[in-house]
């Protein structure tokens, strides 16, 4: 179904002066879903779309595990984010040091990180980082991991750029970990411990974090089997967890409701829309850090994916300034200020398998959101 027809579905029989009808306005959500679950992309899954001041659609669907024993999904359920904790985590707890006087984004990293400027990265940024223009690879070799963190970083200061600092966009997992790295050197604290600290808990995103305890792995979406176990509670990106689960570019595990409750956050401009609630950012960092910036091969943001060639899950609707990201495992979440709009989908879609592939969904259900919100705007 097109965008434009979606769009004219939606706005089919409005009632002038009456509350949008979320339910109907979201149905298509419903078949959407339905059909990836069929064609096998992802066991299940959840979605949720909201605004500044709330949700208006939240549903389980589908099954949390198929394997070795069927397991209903449910709103609750905690998934491995991936690289959804380069923006949640490690973009914000970056910008959230800036904002306190304790970081410039624009002064070189090896000002603080000594042994990163090795081979030519001495004038590589925390903003390069952030857009993935610093000229540094994608990922280094597995074997850089296999003796600890500590061996992990002196290879990384090891390595030499591709490119100068600017010159090139390479979304990069390498720059992120020293991102997260930079966060742990500034502060002073780890960055599970920062996070917790300066986000989760006073934005009340409870059931987030590193490293989640054996006492929840029930609650957890299992990825692939590794051995004989599936991986259920420990991450799957190999590279953070040979640096013992807690890194800037992956890690993190969360759940729907709590993704919900940091994108409104982001939508008031660093501060949520609920009594007695906290301003974590100012205004000024917020859009500093989701204003779109002129990378080569498209638009970025510090920390957030714009128009790219990794946006192929953004969907049609959006306006220019959404802002968002996915993760390997099957996670998305989308932002548009504009539109006063957000939309979380979580899927393990490695489960059982590893075949399932969900961005094409996700951008479908982007567009039905949008749709949904722009019927008001059109009339």
């Amino acid at each position: 179904m097109s965008a434009a027809l979606l769009l004219a579905l939606c706005c089919a029989t409005p009632v002038e002066g009456s509350a949008p009808d979320w339910n109907a306005r979201l149905a298509p959500i419903d078949r959407i879903v339905a059909e990836g679950i069929e064609d096998g992309e992802m066991p299940g899954c959840v979605v949720l779309v909201g605004r500044r001041n709330g949700v208006v659609w939240r549903k389980a669907y589908g099954d949390r595990a198929v394997e070795p024993e069927r397991e209903p999904m449910t709103l609750d359920t905690r998934f491995d984010l991936a690289s959804l904790t380069k923006p949640v985590v490690t973009a914000f707890c970056v910008h959230h040091l800036a904002e306190r006087g304790e970081l410039d984004l624009n002064a070189p990293v090896a000002d603080r990180l000594p042994a990163f400027g090795m081979h030519g990265k001495d004038a590589i940024t925390p903003a390069h980082l952030l857009t993935h223009t610093g000229g540094l690879i994608a990922d280094n070799a597995l074997s850089d991991y296999r003796d600890g963190p500590e061996a992990a970083w002196r290879a990384i200061c090891e390595l030499k750029p591709l490119a100068a600092p600017g010159e090139r966009f390479v979304y990069s997992d390498v720059g992120f970990i020293t991102l997260g790295k930079l966060a742990e050197e500034v502060s002073g604290h780890s960055l599970d411990e920062y996070a917790a600290a300066c986000l989760f808990e006073p934005l009340g995103m409870s059931r987030t974090g590193y490293n989640p305890p054996a006492a929840v792995r029930g609650e957890i979406a299992p990825t692939e089997r590794q051995g004989d176990d599936w991986r259920r509670g420990r991450v799957h990106d190999p590279r953070a967890a040979a640096l013992g689960g807690v890194a800037g570019h992956a890690g993190l595990f969360s759940t729907a409701d709590d993704l919900g409750r940091f994108a409104r956050m982001l939508l008031g401009e660093g501060k949520l829309d609920e009594p007695g609630s906290s301003r974590l950012l100012t205004p000024e960092t917020v859009r500093a850090m989701t204003a779109p910036r002129t990378v080569p091969r498209g638009l970025r943001t510090r920390g957030w994916d714009n128009r790219s060639p990794y946006s192929s899950n953004r969907g049609d609707l959006f306006s220019d300034a959404a802002f968002g990201h996915g993760g390997f495992t099957g996670t998305a979440l989308w932002i548009d200020p504009e539109r006063d709009l957000f939309v979380v989908f979580l899927s393990s879609r490695l489960h059982p398998d590893g075949r399932g592939a969900v961005n094409r969904l996700i951008g479908r259900i982007n567009t039905v959101a949008a749709a949904a919100v722009l019927c008001d705007v059109e009339l």
